[in-house]
């Protein structure tokens, strides 16, 4: 995904039906922290590897933060919050998975699982994205996100 993170955020933060206040900000946050990678990515690692190796898109180690933290935050009365936060995160992972790759496997493994390859069809990567299929996905992400935004509220 190039561009749906966000918008992928927010819907999840309407589809809850639960009137708790931080849903909306841990969701948006939760929807795009894997890809704070890319300030690594470009300022220190030059690119050299593919940003989907980096840590915070490894399913795993979010699966163990979350094993530790929700019963923490479950004492504090934001389990909600903190579901919602790694829901979104698991959102993330899956919508990078459809055509970015994610390492399902580690720690046993180092592949990327991808469910679609875009192929190096024009110039740049990023032409080639947008101008493939899946980016069909990532419209009708943000055409969910402007229903929900300007659309009526759900009862």
């Amino acid at each position: 995904m190039l561009t749906a993170h966000l918008p992928s955020g927010y819907v999840l933060a309407r589809a809850v039906r639960r009137p708790v206040a931080a849903l909306l900000p841990v969701a948006l946050l939760g929807a795009v922290l894997p890809d704070l990678d890319m300030i690594w990515f470009h300022l220190v690692d030059g690119g050299s590897v593919h940003h989907h190796h980096y840590w915070p898109h490894l399913p795993a180690v979010w699966g163990a933060v979350a094993l530790v933290s929700l019963p923490l935050l479950n004492l504090k009365g934001w389990l909600a919050p903190g579901l919602v936060f790694f829901a979104a995160i698991a959102m993330h992972l899956i919508l990078d998975t459809i055509a970015g790759g994610i390492n399902w496997s580690w720690p046993a493994g180092d592949q990327l699982f991808a469910a679609v390859t875009v192929p190096a069809a024009y110039s740049h990567w990023i032409v080639s994205f947008i101008l493939h299929w899946t980016f069909a996905l990532e419209l009708a992400v943000w055409a969910m996100a402007f229903w929900l935004y300007f659309g009526k509220t759900p009862a």
